[in-house]
């Protein structure tokens, strides 16, 4: 059904020239006479003066991020530059109805900056504002059983036929790549060809998997200084530089005033152990400071870690829908793990880091006491399934990701038959907009899906490294 485009806190220039709104869709598709929702859609027409006919669809990562948002980036990577770009916010997200956002949730992340990272009183409000949220919402009559990734997969199905296009491409990074490998493998038909970007196979999709990522990113972050000749000379034992940090902040956190990067009254930080690990996880610092960073604060100063970490204290307010975060996460990642689970995987993952830190999933703390709270259905055997498909698919993975650690990829490609993949070393999450080279690929990819020039890749090398002075 058309309608106007979204208003956007910002101006966003391909919306002047796109056609929008909405796709209605049954909230759940398992029971008849299910209510109806709106997904609101952005048709953005190509570049080129001779577009091809196949379009492509963004499917935007979270779960729950805003989509719209993305807009700038996937124009500015050249996606709708020979064929027009199709953006769908997913169900429950901003300008989708109803929004599934938490202003409860969004100000406990803005007051967690001044708290320990996985202290008690963190956990409590935690846990109050999830609480908060989910009753508002239930009462307002969502079935939050229904915000997951198979209908979420069976949504874009729909809107290719509500569009009328026989075939289109598929582009999706971080949870957008374990979507799209959803709907490949539930809905095949239509599509040409798929490239998932910082790639969450399904199968493996789980709160210990967290710990395997970050520390693929950050050990292959550290590899990289000690071959970098000038960063090994001046930071020559950065890993147990991290470990000594991580320790001696968990036992004597710092509490400090840090104004934020982009400006505002300075606000009260506690720095930990935690605190430290999921800002690099988070890639709060840009991977060329991480050394300098790591190397300042074991000498006393502290400052890049507190004001990334102060940047936390400003959250726009409903932009994020944390309630289809939390249905996913409840019915697909949480379920047939434990505590002691994560916990293990973490001393895995960093032996010697104190288990206060370890006991905590990477960017998702306290989820299984939050998924009690939440308390949706396991949709574990559905959705934990590896796709196996011949359609051309690009995989591209940045090798200091810490949040979808690089070789995962290697997992969703052995069941994809017509696969390529793509390594971008010192590049962390979601690569295309971040590197010219995987921009090149993608395109290359898209016009010839079984043969992609993927040559710019073999010379590239991370950024140098920070140097500062001794």
């Amino acid at each position: 059904m058309p309608g106007p485009c979204p208003k956007t806190p910002e101006p966003i220039a391909a919306l002047n020239t796109a056609r929008c709104g909405f796709l209605e869709v049954p909230e759940n598709r398992a029971h008849p006479g299910s209510r109806t929702i709106r997904l609101a859609v952005a048709v953005i027409p190509a570049v080129s003066a001779k577009p091809a006919e196949d379009p492509v669809v963004f499917m935007a990562g979270g779960p729950g991020g805003d989509t719209f948002d993305d807009i700038p980036f996937l124009v500015d990577s050249g996606l709708n530059r020979d064929r027009a770009l199709i953006i769908m916010a997913q169900r429950g997200n901003l300008y989708s109805q109803p929004n599934l956002a938490c202003p409860e949730m969004d100000r406990f992340y803005a007051e967690s900056v001044g708290l320990g990272y996985a202290s008690p009183q963190a956990e409590r409000l935690l846990l109050d504002s999830v609480k908060q949220c989910r009753n508002r919402l239930a009462a307002d009559g969502i079935d939050l059983s229904a915000y997951n990734t198979t209908e979420n997969a069976a949504d874009f199905a729909g809107l290719r036929t509500a569009l009328g296009i026989p075939r289109w491409n598929v582009y999706g990074y971080s949870y957008g790549s374990d979507l799209a490998l959803t709907y490949l493998r539930e809905h095949p038909r239509g599509i040409r060809a798929v490239a998932i970007d910082s790639v969450t196979p399904p199968q493996v999709a789980t709160l210990p998997w967290t710990w395997s990522s970050a520390r693929e990113g950050i050990e292959n972050l550290l590899e990289a200084c000690a071959a970098e000749p000038r960063c090994k000379s001046r930071y020559p034992d950065l890993r147990r530089t991290l470990t000594e940090q991580v320790r001696r902040l968990e036992a004597q956190p710092l509490t400090l005033n840090a104004r934020p990067p982009r400006g505002g009254d300075p606000v009260k930080v506690v720095l930990d152990g935690g605190a430290l690990l999921n800002l690099l996880v988070a890639n709060a610092i840009p991977p060329p400071d991480v050394p300098a960073a790591i190397e300042e604060l074991a000498h006393g100063r502290p400052e890049r870690f507190a004001q990334a970490r102060a940047a936390g204290s400003v959250q726009v307010v409903g932009e994020n829908a944390h309630g289809l975060t939390e249905s996913v996460a409840c019915s697909e990642w949480v379920p047939g793990s434990t505590p002691s689970d994560v916990l293990k995987a973490g001393r895995r993952a960093f032996p010697g880091w104190p288990d206060t830190v370890l006991a905590q999933a990477p960017q998702l703390p306290f989820q299984h006491q939050a998924c009690r709270v939440w308390d949706v259905p396991d949709r574990t055997s559905l959705q934990r399934v590896a796709t196996v498909s011949a359609v051309p698919t690009l995989l591209v993975s940045g090798t200091f990701d810490t949040k979808t650690g690089a070789s995962w990829a290697r997992v969703a490609a052995r069941t994809l038959s017509r696969s390529t993949s793509v390594q971008v070393p010192g590049i962390g999450h979601w690569v295309v907009p971040q590197s010219p080279c995987a921009q090149r690929v993608l395109a290359s990819f898209l016009a010839r899906p079984t043969a992609p020039d993927t040559g710019c890749v073999a010379g590239l090398t991370p950024k140098p490294f920070t140097i500062i002075p001794k």
